[in-house]
This record gives C-alpha cells, sequence and structure tokens, in this order.
C-alpha cells in the first residue's frame, strides 16, 4: 500500500504509516482521496466523466502533487505518459485508454488515428494517442518528483530513462515547432495551449472554416451545461483544424493556425531550466540548457512583452503582429527566475490591476481579462478561475520577492479548492464551483499548496541546481 491509499484508509490502518495521521476530512486527506478515485493503475484521469483517459499536462500537474505522498506513483505518471512518445519527440495530448468506449469522449483514437496518421512521425503501434501536444510541463514535474525522494528515484533509474525523453520532447518544440523563426515553439491548434476556449484565440480561429456540426458529437455536453462551454461554431473550428493535421500525417507548419504563446513558451523555458538540474544530477553540465534557457527568455520578452499592455501577449504567426487580448497567459512568464526586475514587477502590478483584479474583486486568478468585451465568468477559459494557473502565479509571486501576496493566493487557493469538492474551475468573484467537481490537479496541487514552496526557486533569482 503505497501513501496515496494510506492516506484514504481507515486511521487504524495509517497510524503507523502516516504519523500523525490527518482527519478524515482534512484537506489533504480529502486530495488524496481524489487522486485515489481517479487512478487507473499506471496514470490518473483528470475526472472519471467528462475526462477519462490520460492527458498530458494534467500528468505533469497531477505528479508534481503526488510526489508528497507517493513518489512512486508520480514517478509512474510520468513514465505512463513519456511510454506514448512519438518517434519525432512530441508527447501526445492524450494516451486513449482502450477499455474506455469510443463514444465517451471526443475526439476518440478513430478520429486521431494515429497508428496510421501518425505513422511517418512515429506515432507508437501499440497505443492509441492524440496527434497534438501541451505545454511542456514535464521535465519541471520530473526534476520536483526526484528531489521529493532522490533515494528511490535513484534506486529505479528514474531520471536516467526520462532524461532523453525530455531531451527529445524539447527538441521536437525548439526546432519542429519554432515556426515563427524567433526561437520559439508554435501551438497548431487552441487544445495544444491547455487553455483552450481562450479569446486569445477568436482572431486567428476566423481564418480557420468550421467543420459541419453534424461530422462530430460532443461528448463534452453530456457532462458540462452548453453556456459554460465552447460554442459549437468554435467547436467545429477546433474540429476542422485536427482533421486537416491528421490528414496532413501530423506534419508541422501547413495549418491555418500558428500562435507563439507566452505560457507555452514559459513552461518551455522553465523546463529547460529544470533539464539543467536533471543533467547535472546525472553528472553532466547543465550550463548549456541554462544558456539556452536564457536565450529564449530574451526572445519571449522581444516577441510577445506588450508595455502598453503591461504583459504578454500572444504573436500570430499566421497573420503576423501580438493579438491585443490580455489573458492569463501573458501573466505566466512571472514564474522565470531570470525575468528583468522591471517586468517582473510590472506583471505584478496588472495581475493586481483593474484587468485581473487580485486583491481588488477576484478570489483567483480570472482566465481573462475582466474588462474584455469578451468576458464570461463561467464560459470555460473566457473568464473562469483555474488553479493550475493560480498555481503558476503563486510560484511566480514567490519567485520575485512577493512573498505576502503569494502566501494570500496560496490560502484562497486552499480555501477553494476544498470549499468547491477540488472543482475543475470556478467563478473568480464568488469562487462558485464550475465544470467538474473531484478534478485531478485541483486535488494535486492542494497538496503541493499544502507543503513548502522552497523547492524550485529561491526569491533571488532561482535555485538552479
Amino acid at each position: 500500500m503505497d501513501r496515496t491509499a494510506q492516506l484514504i484508509a481507515r486511521r487504524a490502518d495509517r497510524d503507523i504509516a502516516y504519523d500523525p495521521p490527518p482527519a478524515a476530512d482534512s484537506p489533504h486527506a480529502g486530495a488524496a482521496r481524489v487522486l485515489e478515485e481517479n487512478w487507473t493503475g499506471t496514470s490518473t484521469v483528470p475526472s472519471r466523466g467528462l475526462y477519462p483517459h490520460q492527458w498530458s499536462w494534467d500528468s505533469a500537474f497531477i505528479a508534481i502533487g503526488l510526489r508528497h505522498i507517493s513518489p512512486l506513483r508520480a514517478q509512474t505518471e510520468l513514465e505512463a505518459l513519456l511510454d506514448a512518445q512519438w518517434g519525432d519527440g512530441r508527447v501526445p495530448h492524450i494516451v486513449f485508454n482502450p477499455s474506455v468506449p469510443l463514444d465517451a469522449y471526443f475526439p476518440s483514437p478513430d478520429f486521431w488515428r494515429s497508428s496510421t496518421a501518425g505513422r511517418a512521425a512515429g506515432a507508437p503501434r501499440t497505443v492509441q494517442t492524440s496527434g497534438i501536444v501541451q505545454p511542456p510541463v514535464h521535465a519541471l514535474a520530473a526534476w520536483l518528483v526526484h528531489r521529493a525522494d532522490p533515494g528511490l528515484s535513484r534506486a529505479r533509474g528514474f531520471l536516467t530513462r526520462v532524461y532523453p525523453r525530455l531531451a527529445a520532447w524539447h527538441r521536437y518544440l525548439l526546432h519542429r515547432r519554432d515556426l515563427g523563426g524567433a526561437g520559439l515553439a508554435s501551438v497548431v491548434h487552441p487544445w495544444e495551449q491547455g487553455m483552450d476556449n481562450s479569446p486569445c484565440w477568436d482572431a486567428p480561429l476566423r481564418r480557420v472554416p468550421p467543420a459541419p456540426t453534424r461530422s462530430f458529437r460532443r461528448a463534452d455536453l453530456d457532462h458540462g451545461a452548453a453556456e459554460d462551454r465552447p460554442t459549437d461554431l468554435d467547436y467545429g473550428r477546433y474540429v476542422r483544424l485536427a482533421t486537416d493535421y491528421r490528414d496532413g500525417e501530423y506534419a508541422d507548419g501547413q495549418g491555418l493556425f500558428a500562435v507563439e504563446d507566452p505560457a507555452f513558451n514559459a513552461l518551455l523555458i522553465a523546463s529547460e531550466h529544470a533539464l539543467a538540474g536533471i543533467a547535472r544530477e546525472l553528472g553532466a553540465t547543465g550550463t548549456a540548457r541554462h544558456a539556452r534557457a536564457e536565450r529564449l527568455t530574451a526572445a519571449l520578452i522581444d516577441r510577445m512583452w506588450d508595455p502598453a499592455s503591461g504583459m504578454f501577449l500572444c504573436h500570430d504567426v499566421r497573420a503576423g503582429g501580438l493579438i491585443p487580448e490580455r489573458g492569463v497567459s501573458g501573466l505566466i512568464p512571472l514564474l522565470l527566475p531570470t525575468l528583468p526586475r522591471d517586468i517582473a514587477t510590472t506583471l505584478v502590478g496588472t495581475a493586481y490591476g483593474p484587468h485581473f483584479g487580485l486583491g481588488r474583486t477576484t478570489r483567483l486568478v480570472p482566465s481573462y481579462d475582466l474588462l474584455g468585451e469578451a468576458f464570461d465568468p463561467h464560459r470555460y477559459w473566457r473568464g473562469p478561475a483555474w488553479f493550475n494557473t493560480g498555481w503558476l502565479l503563486e510560484r511566480g509571486l514567490r519567485t520575485h520577492g512577493e512573498r505576502d501576496r503569494a502566501e494570500a493566493l496560496r490560502e484562497a487557493m486552499l480555501d477553494l479548492a476544498v470549499a468547491s469538492d477540488f472543482a475543475e474551475y470556478v467563478d473568480p468573484y464568488t469562487g462558485k464551483a464550475c465544470g467538474t467537481a473531484r478534478f485531478s490537479w485541483t486535488a494535486a496541487l492542494t497538496l503541493d499548496l499544502l507543503h513548502d514552496f522552497e523547492e524550485l526557486m529561491d526569491s533571488k533569482g532561482g535555485n538552479r541546481e
């Protein structure tokens, strides 16, 4: 029995294994119970109903939380995902569970056809996956998981096995996805960035003719209210982009949609710093990776920093120029330890100013500009607050010395996670639960928020070992 199971077992069963045993209704035990419910034996689903497979960046966040109660399970989570990596280095955004009925989720494996349409790109033949990717949080997660129990990690050869795969993943993004020629990675579908329905995608999506509504069935509406989900028009455009990418055998650079996103690239940079730490642990030097991370940071600033907006904006590669929409993605680079002080200070001011309202009108950071025409406090990524973006912002605040604000955000996230039954996302004003309940990354990041935060970066520029 690992510590996840121990935490949710009866008190008599866990007195010796977990000292002191938490109360059955404690946030710690409640979060562990969610992760146990959603565990499949090799990985954790985001939720049993709406998301019944393994998702890429979900698993990274889940591993970050799992490391506190079961480092072995956290390692297994990442290993299971990387086992589905393609030959060209991409880590697919979904790894499908063959025991789940095809109609339980759309797009399903028979839509993506990874083993056939993805053959030229090296898709695995023994497991079905999607063909697109998600933000590269994985090296950061692997490094944090290793540090949770270095003895276990070394005994299992965890970093030795995952490092080459993570390095290949970054090579794919830095070479195959440098569609703008500036050294940064582009996303070729809104689902890749993770903030699927953000208003930041509205302008580039207008170039995409939607697939006919009759050509697909939206399984998401079986589990969520239509008014909280993407519209049929937006969904039709998502389907068209995915269909064209599949029919082009998942070759990069041909589609109508190509956007450089600040959060996606900030997480790539943070993971480059983490890969440097992994390299040092394995006896190599991390100097080249740190240098690459710093070059990418400079490119991010040059390409996407907008002083007039006080934050980073998405760059539309196809049309050229910045997309004038303030999404939470533009605050996430605060995570970076070498971000110039003036930019970090401006980002904090924007997060706590009228556009995002932290400390004033909102309890958690909204996913989109409160003053934007497209703001909706309940519709998917068009206003609601998510716990993973809150966690990243909390990290960024601590990294740049904003400890009081970070602590206040941490407390708000813990309060709302428990009050909402670990909701997928919440109304940023009221904290009302939205989406599905008992969501895995909300539970996992709750566990992380209940522990110390000095593991990744110090407030003077980062622990870069």
